[in-house]
């Protein structure tokens, strides 16, 4: 007689803890670039560019300024901010959507310069939405006990996949790093991600082409973004206040009670809208670091918090809601408690 072997049960001793960003850290390209300089190139008006975007000058990198060099810098910020050690580092999350070499992961070149030697590294590609997309799994990997610290980078070489011509994008996108470090804590520092892609209207803000036909035949011009800023703007202003009002659900928090409010640095006129329709009055504080930056995409959420702390308008621990959103379309955001 035969019979059945009993299955073997996978052992799995994790408990869920609670999770919090521990520190903060920027790198910012020295090239600041003035709107008068994209005026030049592309005929449109310097104070035309302020109105429809707000911003009046941008970082671009320089070519000893590399995706990794300025992560990695942003990155030892963060970890002299947290106190930690590169050697405490249980997984290295990059965001980034412009690497140019498809591997290795810009994460391994991270930890690596870190020496952060038993550390885990992986890229993750959701344009503008990464920095929180990788925020959420940061938590959740800190909260199951896979990893005691999580390194979470956003970074951007915008300036490699721009059409420099191009009147709809050329004034809007930069360059630039930022990281935060996330660990444990006694109390809930991350709140649940709420997070949805929608296809339907990828053809807003993608590439002008891949990086081949198909058949491996390369294009005679490098791919470079292209944009159909309206429609980007109707589905930002229409979507993305519902859904952060279902991160602030989430969360058991309500927008009165956010100290600051940390959007993708993607226009200054959708984070206008956002405010007024989230109701947000002047005790809390909002992110407009763009006017200086320009649009970083996954860098730009790490960036802006930054410079809120910085300016002394927001303080560690203060409760802040972030909001990443980009191509795809997608969208990810979270309340937190500000390092």
């Amino acid at each position: 007689m035969t019979t059945t072997p009993t299955p073997h049960t996978i052992q799995d001793t994790q408990v869920l803890r609670h999770s919090r960003l521990l520190g903060v850290g920027v790198y910012r390209p020295e090239r600041s670039v003035p709107n008068s300089e994209i005026a030049e190139r592309t005929g449109l008006d310097p104070d035309w560019i302020e109105s429809r975007s707000g911003i009046r000058s941008r970082r671009y990198a320089s070519p000893e300024e590399t995706l990794p060099t300025m992560a990695t810098a942003a990155a030892e910020k963060a970890l002299a901010a947290a106190g930690i050690g590169a050697d405490q580092l249980g997984t290295v999350i990059v965001a980034t959507i412009t690497s140019m070499e498809q591997m290795p992961a810009v994460a391994v070149e991270v930890a690596h310069r870190l020496r952060a030697e038993q550390a885990a590294a992986f890229d993750i590609s959701a344009a503008c939405a990464g920095f929180c997309h990788a925020v959420a799994l940061a938590s959740d990997l800190v909260r199951m006990g896979r990893s005691e610290y999580v390194l979470v980078i956003g970074a951007e070489r915008m300036t490699d996949i721009l059409d420099h011509s191009d009147r709809d994008t050329a004034f809007l996108f930069a360059d630039g790093a930022g990281a935060v470090v996330v660990g444990p804590s006694d109390e809930p520092g991350i709140g649940p991600v709420v997070w949805q892609a929608d296809g339907s209207r990828n053809a807003a803000l993608k590439m002008t082409s891949p990086w081949h036909d198909g058949t491996g035949v390369r294009p005679d011009d490098k791919p470079a973004i292209t944009m159909a800023g309206w429609k980007v703007y109707r589905w930002a202003t229409s979507q993305l206040v519902p859904a952060a009002q279902r991160m602030l659900d989430a969360a058991g928090v309500t927008a009165d009670q956010l100290d600051a409010f940390v959007p993708h640095q993607a226009n200054m006129l959708i984070t206008d809208v956002l405010v007024e329709q989230l109701g947000l009055t002047e005790r809390t504080a909002v992110a407009r670091d763009i006017v200086t930056s320009g649009n970083s995409s996954a860098a730009s959420i790490p960036l802006a918090m930054d410079e809120l702390l910085a300016s002394g308008r927001a303080h560690s621990g203060d409760l802040a809601l972030l909001v990443g959103f980009g191509a795809g379309l997608v969208y990810a955001g979270q309340v937190v408690r500000l390092p």
